[in-house]
């Protein structure tokens, strides 16, 4: 893409599983730009805030004829399984692509976009509660980082940024 790649080396090649159960790399296969983040299906904390966030840019960018697709891929594996994490994003957005695998599988990828994913604590009804990253990342159709944007930004303010860089 044009203009001054991302000042900070992130993301790279990987290969998950959606939740067709079909593998799946960081490129987009209609080489649509990609609104990305960590974060779990059945998360009650921040994930409650950023997936339906994802949802509102999605729907305002369409608007403009951008194709945005929101990705999200798991931080815990023991959860969201190809079987369950589909409806549950599906809830937030019909276009949700949700990636999981092995934590052998996931763990390469936690690094490559530098996220950090731990068991924070342990809820007698939710069980394990991680923290993990709460940035969206905003990738182009080959799966390149394009930029970050910090969740707390409007969907408005967001769906600007993802404009901005979709007229390149």
């Amino acid at each position: 893409s044009a203009g001054v790649p991302f000042p900070i080396k992130l993301g790279g090649p990987f290969t998950l599983t959606d939740q067709t159960g079909a593998p799946r790399t960081q490129a987009d296969p209609e080489e649509q730009l990609q609104l990305l983040f960590f974060g779990y299906a059945n998360c009650q904390a921040i994930c409650s805030v950023a997936l339906p966030l994802m949802a509102d840019i999605v729907d305002i960018v369409a608007e403009a004829d951008i194709a945005l697709r929101p990705v999200m891929i798991t931080v815990d594996p023991k959860r969201d399984t190809v079987d369950n994490i589909g409806p549950a994003l599906a809830r937030h957005h019909s276009e949700f692509v949700g990636l999981t695998g092995t934590l052998a599988e996931l763990s390469p990828v936690y690094d490559l976009f530098s996220v950090e994913h731990k068991v924070v604590f342990e809820d007698p009804e939710l069980g394990e509660v991680f923290a993990h990253g709460s940035h969206l990342y905003l990738l182009d159709g080959a799966g390149d980082v394009l930029t970050l944007i910090p969740p707390i930004l409007s969907a408005d303010r967001a769906a600007e940024i993802v404009a901005a860089y979709a007229s390149r």
